[in-house]
């Protein structure tokens, strides 16, 4: 009797699961292993208590326009719990008070006259924008800084453009790619030479029915990947690291699992590898090593979430605002804050007496804002909240998540490079690759790379050699 096509996807991240789950519900009778090396599903999807409420330490939305990862949330269960935010719009920290962060195309104004108005640019800045110099599209890549800097001034790129790559990346737009960490401002060239005129015709041209841009979950987005993995068919075996991957031949591979003083093997009739960067070019090494030098050279960003739980009243007054983002240039430690409990109706009801408020700090490069204590950490965030809206008093509880090298960065040629991955690993048979460091760092973004590699994988697999098509 044959035996059942065997699948293993090593690592347990939302890549992971989606991949995992992909191959079990496209081959009939395909039995699915996913090996983790950490205690638990997820990966930066995560969550734990501050005063007893159970609130995200990862991401906490997702884009809603695209349509991989609200679909995703549907096909597992989760319709149901599928909520946005409440109608309040973001802040920008600039200049020493809270201003209205003007509509723009990722940091690229698309409306001078409510640029103005928020005054969060000099009035140099503010005429260098409005010049809106018209340049011809690079023949080559180029950053995001050198990009928009040259359209429209250093300014715009410093206090508008820097916060949300930081946000996003937790980078600096002198160093990431404008194809590859900024494709929506780089599409603004399909529409002529003058950038910011670009960005107000598609803020013109857009339905005035737009849904909501982000969707989240009742009890938190670290909920998806737990329900992804649920599975008939989908083992997960946490706590195991694969510490070498040889081919066998045939697509087929052999695993060791586990420490160095108690390996044991696992043989596959394909191989996903849903891992950051470092780990995936570790085991594909010996096999691809085109792919795993470029692997290599992603760099990746730390950053540090501090969840803080306050009593009402200890703010000076409740924000109008989901949030606000801080420029590098204001010389600040925290990036970006969310008052969670204003953005949030179910966190809301759940903090009851208390608000909740979230803190993000470092960017590529700046480990050393990192390299403090817990507590140091929550009295910086405490102290740039302080003087941004008032905060005072003892806290009722706090959080410190620190996720070292937990985002890719998208350097120049970024694009290039993963396109030379792609190309090595497709000459491998039985393998793939998916995750944040290739086609996007968003969870629609990973969603999707997670669903194509499991395709290949089931392409090959059901091909007139594969496994699947015996």
């Amino acid at each position: 009797m044959r035996q059942p096509v065997h699948v293993v996807v090593v690592g347990g991240g939302l890549a992971g699961v989606t991949a995992a789950r992909a191959v079990a519900d496209r081959i009939p009778g395909a039995e699915v292993t996913i090996l983790e090396a950490s205690d638990r599903v997820g990966g930066k999807l995560a969550s734990t208590e501050v005063a007893g409420v159970a609130v995200d330490v990862g991401a906490e939305s997702m884009l809603n326009r695209r349509p991989e990862a609200v679909g995703l949330a549907r096909e597992v269960g989760l319709a149901d719990a599928l909520v946005h935010p409440e109608p309040v719009s973001a802040s920008l920290w600039s200049r020493r008070a809270l201003r209205p962060l003007p509509p723009s195309v990722m940091g690229v104004p698309s409306d001078m006259t409510a640029l103005a108005q928020s005054r969060v640019l000099s009035a140099p800045a503010l005429l260098r924008a409005r010049t809106d110099l018209p340049l011809p599209t690079p023949s080559d890549d180029v950053s995001v800084a050198s990009y928009v800097g040259h359209r429209l001034g250093r300014e715009v790129v410093d206090v508008l453009v820097e916060p949300l790559l930081g946000g996003v990346y937790a980078g600096h737009a002198s160093e990431l790619s404008v194809r590859a960490a900024a494709p929506a401002i780089w599409a603004l060239h399909e529409r002529g030479l003058r950038l910011g005129r670009a960005a107000a015709e598609q803020a013109a041209s857009a339905p005035p029915d737009l849904p909501p841009a982000f969707a989240g979950l009742d009890g938190g987005m670290w909920q998806l990947p737990v329900a992804v993995a649920r599975h008939p068919r989908v083992t997960v075996r946490t706590g195991e690291t694969v510490r070498e991957a040889d081919p066998l031949g045939h697509g087929r591979w052999r695993l060791v699992v586990g420490p160095a003083n108690q390996p044991w093997a696992l043989e596959a009739d394909a191989l996903v590898l849903a891992t950051p960067a470092a780990p995936t070019a570790r085991l594909v090494a010996p096999t691809v090593p085109v792919a795993a030098r470029l692997l290599r050279e992603i760099e990746y960003a730390s950053m540090a979430i501090v969840t803080l739980a306050v009593p009402r009243g200890q703010i000076d007054a409740e924000p109008t605002t989901s949030g606000f983002l801080v420029p590098p240039v204001e010389g600040r430690a925290i990036k970006a804050a969310t008052f969670s409990s204003w953005k949030w109706g179910w966190l809301a009801k759940r903090a009851g007496d208390l608000v909740l408020l979230r803190a993000s700090l470092g960017r590529a490069g700046e480990e050393h804002v990192l390299q403090r204590d817990d507590a140091d950490l929550v009295a910086t965030a405490v102290a740039d909240l302080g003087e941004a809206v008032g905060l005072r008093g003892p806290l009722a509880d706090a959080h410190v998540q620190r996720w070292g090298g937990g985002l890719p960065q998208y350097t120049v040629g970024h694009l290039d490079r993963v396109a030379q991955i792609t190309t090595e690993i497709a000459a491998t048979p039985g393998l793939e690759v998916c995750g944040a460091a290739y086609d996007g760092v968003g969870i629609p973004a990973v969603v999707a790379s997670a669903r194509a590699a499991a395709d290949r994988v089931c392409d090959h697999l059901e091909g007139p050699s594969g496994r699947g098509a015996q």
